[in-house]
């Protein structure tokens, strides 16, 4: 059986998607054996590809505040572990960062999983980790799985939208979010956490 160091080697050398991107891979995640948080977010983007710290962006700063964690213990691999739906930066496109490589969750995400077993709570941040963990549950958009949060919650799950600073319309449209959505998520982290 495979042991949580070797399979977070083997994934920092991971190669799978090497002939698809304009760019040599760099698998940015973090994942400890007493995690009790999991963040399940799209791709890392070009500046965390850059410096190799996940969520270390604009989007990254809302999120932690979303979350009400401060930088020391959401970069706590040991609390809060962070799988991408893809690893390594997809590349850019016509109007942003392209999708998160096909070929990352179906190699990564369960064999992390199953070997974080004090995990709590699970963060879908977007649209393709919800697809991903919630299947058919999913909502036809984004917009109507996150409004429809209540349905997720006694799974373990928080459904979220990206933090991106691109989503500001997003969140004044949906005032519900973080009216209603942000604190409640901010109590269960905190208690994920055992603070």
């Amino acid at each position: 059986m495979t042991r949580l160091p070797t399979l977070v080697r083997q994934a920092k050398a991971c190669q799978i998607c090497a002939p698809s991107l304009e760019h040599e891979p760099r698998p940015v995640f973090s994942a400890h054996a007493k995690a009790k948080l999991l963040l399940v977010g799209q791709a890392p983007g070009a500046k965390v590809h850059a410096s190799g710290v996940p969520w270390a962006d604009a989007s990254g700063k809302r999120l932690r505040a979303w979350l009400g964690l401060d930088d020391e213990t959401f970069y706590d691999e040991t609390q809060v572990a962070i799988l991408p739906m893809g690893f390594c930066f997809p590349g850019t496109g016509k109007s942003g960062d392209l999708p998160p490589r096909p070929e990352c969750a179906p190699q990564w995400m369960q064999p992390f999983i199953d070997k974080m077993p004090q995990l709590q709570l699970t963060l879908l941040i977007g649209m393709y980790a919800q697809r991903w963990f919630l299947k058919e549950s999913a909502k036809a958009t984004l917009t109507k799985t996150v409004e429809a949060w209540q349905d997720y919650v006694d799974r373990g799950f928080f459904v979220l939208p990206h933090p991106s600073p691109r989503n500001g319309i997003w969140l004044r449209r949906n005032p519900f979010f973080e009216a209603e959505l942000v604190p409640l998520l901010q109590s269960r982290v905190a208690t994920a956490l055992g603070r």
